[in-house]
């Protein structure tokens, strides 16, 4: 009889659910926005489900503290210390993040190496893997303001520029203040992706797999040619890879 094992990914505005069962990924998602995390509402949202093992992607304190408060010497969170399907060739390995190793995990669980995952979240972050002598290697990345807080920046910053929807703009050049915004925002955010990622293709000397991940990729795939593969379930994926490490 198979085990049942709870996925966590507790990101900064949104704690998604997913349950791996006989090296199967659930179809469906249980979402909580990240603030409302509790022991009492973990438990509301997984009653009735025997859940014998939890593996747990957390870069919010408060939130992680819940989640052991839940579900007790059952949760295993994923740290640069633990059992990984990569090695880490990387000084701040104490520091990364739990999302950035799940990312990764699934990067190399698909095989893309060298490749660069990027995940469009909150933050939006660049993990670059590359092949070592004793398989993928991580070799670092680089962390950037995520889309949605370049508008918010400035709305929240400026006496009278607005929050605006970010959609596509017709335009490059802006004919308004909103299509300007909007231009600034998606064509500029584009730019900036583009320019990480060749700058971290010449300094890996090769022209590295990219997928990209996190609530914002899909609207910026029409921007970003470079885009190899968008992967939405990258961080579970990575969290299945590891879980089936462990257990």
């Amino acid at each position: 009889m198979g085990i049942m094992t709870l996925l966590i990914d507790n990101s900064n505005t949104r704690t998604k659910l997913r349950f791996l069962y006989d090296e199967k990924l659930s179809d469906e998602c249980l979402v909580l926005p990240t603030a409302q995390v509790s022991a009492e509402s973990l438990l509301n949202i997984t009653r009735g489900i025997d859940i014998k093992h939890v593996l747990c992607a957390s870069v919010v304190p408060r939130a992680a503290a819940e989640v052991r408060l839940a579900f007790g010497q059952s949760v295993v969170f994923v740290t640069g210390e633990g059992v990984l399907n990569f090695s880490l060739d990387y000084p701040g390995a104490s520091t990364l993040g739990a999302d950035r190793i799940a990312n990764v995990a699934g990067m190399v669980q698909l095989g893309r190496v060298p490749g660069i995952a990027i995940d469009f979240g909150t933050a939006t972050t660049f993990d670059v893997v590359v092949p070592g002598d004793a398989g993928a290697r991580f070799i670092g990345g680089s962390i950037a303001p995520g889309l949605p807080a370049m508008a918010s920046y400035l709305a929240n910053c400026t006496a009278q520029l607005p929050m605006v929807q970010l959609a596509e703009p017709p335009h490059a050049i802006g004919r308004n203040t909103v299509e300007a915004i909007q231009s600034g925002c998606l064509y500029g955010y584009s730019g900036l992706v583009r320019g990480l990622v060749s700058s971290i293709s010449q300094e890996i000397g090769c022209k590295p797999y990219v997928i990209v991940t996190g609530g914002d990729a899909e609207r910026l795939l029409p921007f970003l040619p470079e885009v190899d593969l968008w992967e939405p379930l990258l961080t579970f994926r990575g969290l299945q890879a590891l879980a089936e490490r462990i257990w």
